[in-house]
């Protein structure tokens, strides 16, 4: 089951109800063991569309913006390597037409954010705005941030340029690529 705690988590499979999207919340207690015994991160969703991909979800939690009054930062999209990594290895395992996905759910604090009003969805009395990239996007576009920490993040403008509002990945074949109404929010 999908880790209620997270607040992030909760509001997107609250959203997934409220649109009748058929879905399984994955149990994140533990990593995964592969028949090698690697250990691989476990996802937070496996999400059917209404074309022919299978959604593996990583469900990314993040303000919007963060940081303080001074310092504002919006679009803040980091994930760490071993993210990549996990989700490779479940499309793998799954096969054909399982793709990961990173959704990034932007808890919405002030007065700007990543979708229009009317696609924001109000969930324990705070809004939320859900905006995904596929992972093939992403590791071809994300950057090393910090070694350290072991994080990569990809360039605000390229992850505006492919980040679309995540009800486009549940309506199926050919709304991914339909760039000119589909994009993030220009805010």
């Amino acid at each position: 089951m999908a880790n209620r705690d997270n607040h992030y988590e909760a509001a997107f499979e609250a959203y997934l109800r409220s649109r009748g999207t058929p879905y399984v919340a994955v149990d994140e207690a533990r990593r995964s063991l592969l028949a090698d015994g690697e250990s691989i991160k476990s996802l937070d969703f496996i999400v059917s569309s209404s074309g022919p991909e299978v959604w593996l979800v990583d469900v990314k939690g993040r303000r919007f913006p963060s940081g303080d009054e001074v310092s504002r930062h919006y679009w803040k999209n980091w994930s760490t390597r071993d993210d990549l990594k996990s989700l490779a290895h479940w499309e793998e395992l799954f096969g054909a037409n399982f793709r990961g996905l990173f959704v990034f759910a932007y808890h919405v604090l002030g007065d700007r954010a990543p979708l229009p009003a009317e696609e924001l969805f109000e969930h324990r009395g705070c809004l939320y705005g859900f905006v995904a990239v596929t992972l093939t996007d992403y590791a071809a576009n994300c950057r090393l941030i910090s070694p350290r920490w072991d994080t990569v993040a990809m360039p605000t403008e390229q992850f505006r340029q492919l980040a679309r509002p995540v009800a486009v990945f549940l309506s199926g074949p050919g709304m991914q690529s339909n760039a000119g109404e589909a994009r993030a929010s220009t805010t």
